[in-house]
């Protein structure tokens, strides 16, 4: 199908269009912008900057994807924003550019953005992620697959954050998250597995159970990190993907653990 533009919106030359793209009215597109295949961009949203979109993303009316980083590091040339395929980024969202020509943040396929969140500059965004209204990742934030954050949460910059946790709402997390895992509260602290996200996403009982051991080895059994490793790798399922996943998170981790 045809590409659509609104007479009203500004696409910059030098812009790249695939093919079925939907432009709405007073929407601008900026010269280094690469607009992929169906994509939506809704009136009076804005790409900007050296930003390459893959398939079938849509963004709302007044999404900023590809804003200018605001690390005062910067110094010019070209960094951009690398998107995926079948992200929502939803009103008012903002997304921003590297800092250093040649970085680029990066956002996985299929993520949904509510309204006011925001992705700062080197984020590191997996897939079928939830970012929350009002939730923000600081720069260089590393956020695996299917987690969820909560309602105007904050993800403090270089925190990594593992795949299938759960981030309550209005947390304030300075270290990083083990996969699976539930944060909540200010400061973040873990509480507890992401049970029923586990469950909704179809682990059965004895994965479910697998993850609690694990939890309870970490932060129950006043082990030190080490100590704790040692018991997990021991564990009778230690080659089970929770545990393997787990173990490689917590030993890769520099911020320490919430």
């Amino acid at each position: 199908m045809p590409t659509v533009i609104h007479p009203t919106a500004l696409v910059t030359p030098g812009a790249q269009l695939g093919e079925n793209v939907t432009v709405g009215a007073f929407a601008f597109i900026g010269p280094e912008a690469v607009i992929g295949d169906g994509c939506v961009i809704q009136h009076h949203a804005t790409v900007e900057n050296l930003t390459i979109l893959g398939r079938d993303n849509i963004l709302h009316p007044y999404a900023f994807v590809g804003g200018m980083t605001q690390d005062k590091k910067f110094e010019g040339g070209m960094p951009g924003l690398k998107v995926g395929d079948r992200n929502v980024f939803r009103e008012y969202v903002s997304v921003h550019i590297a800092t250093k020509p040649g970085d680029f943040t990066i956002v996985g396929d299929e993520n949904f953005l509510l309204a006011y969140s925001h992705i700062a500059h080197e984020c590191q965004v997996g897939n079928n992620n939830i970012l929350s209204s009002h939730s923000a990742l600081g720069g260089h934030v590393v956020l695996g697959n299917h987690v969820n954050i909560g309602w105007n949460a904050g993800i403090h910059q270089f925190c990594h954050i593992g795949s299938r946790a759960m981030i309550g709402a209005c947390s304030k997390v300075t270290q990083d998250v083990p996969p699976y895992m539930m944060c909540d509260g200010n400061p973040g602290e873990v509480v507890f597995i992401n049970k029923v996200g586990l469950t909704r996403a179809g682990f059965n009982e004895e994965e479910v159970m697998l993850a609690r051991t694990v939890f309870k080895l970490l932060y129950r059994s006043k082990l030190n990190r080490a100590q704790a490793l040692a018991e997990i790798e021991n564990l009778p399922l230690s080659n089970h993907a929770i545990v393997k996943d787990i173990l490689a998170f917590v030993s890769d981790s520099k911020r320490g653990l919430a």
